[in-house]
């Protein structure tokens, strides 16, 4: 993969907190918005809108709940997105190359 494949990178995992969403989902399986929130160290605003980004993409799923009458929010991969998710590593993987 040279420059000219850089349209291969998907634009909508590529910026840092979608990334961080993506990366940490995908460990986690499922995570709350507070979670991601301090894991990210983003503020409330900004990740509800990189989630809502991800989630129009189809890459995630979210399920709000109330918990004791507190809002619950959690956050997971969908299959879709677990494929993006892979797709861009192997993307990145290949226009970095090896460099050893």
């Amino acid at each position: 993969m040279g420059l000219h494949d850089l349209g291969r990178i998907d634009e909508i995992i590529h910026g840092r907190i979608r990334l961080g969403i993506m990366v940490y989902l995908a460990d986690a399986e499922v995570a709350d918005f507070t979670e991601l929130k301090t894991a990210l160290e983003a503020t409330q605003g900004n990740l509800s809108i990189h989630l809502k980004k991800l989630e129009e993409a189809g890459y995630v799923a979210i399920d709000k709940s109330f918990v004791d009458k507190k809002p619950l929010t959690r956050v997971r991969l969908t299959d879709a997105g677990r494929k993006a998710f892979q797709a861009y590593v192997e993307a990145i993987g290949a226009l970095i190359g090896d460099r050893s």
